[in-house]
């Protein structure tokens, strides 16, 4: 019996995987994407799944050109009381 790690498929191995950040237009109602630091990683979509599809798109486009270089590099969300 091999209990080593299960070898990934290509497919998985081919993935990268990024931050987004996920808003929605209090306006229009659309859902609008971004990957923080990367000029022109963003889309918008009317649900959820399309925003992601649209995204996916975008940034799979973007990386035909290489690799990005992220122009900051995101942290974290927090919640801020003022009196």
């Amino acid at each position: 019996m091999n209990f080593g790690p299960t070898p990934k498929s290509e497919y998985d191995r081919s993935m990268k995987s990024f931050t987004t950040v996920i808003e929605r237009d209090a306006q229009t109602g659309l859902f609008i994407g971004y990957v923080p630091g990367w000029p022109g990683a963003h889309s918008q979509g009317a649900t959820l799944e399309e925003l992601r599809a649209n995204l996916a798109e975008v940034v799979a486009m973007l990386l035909e050109d290489g690799e990005p270089r992220l122009e900051t590099q995101f942290v974290g969300t927090e919640q801020l009381k003022v009196a």
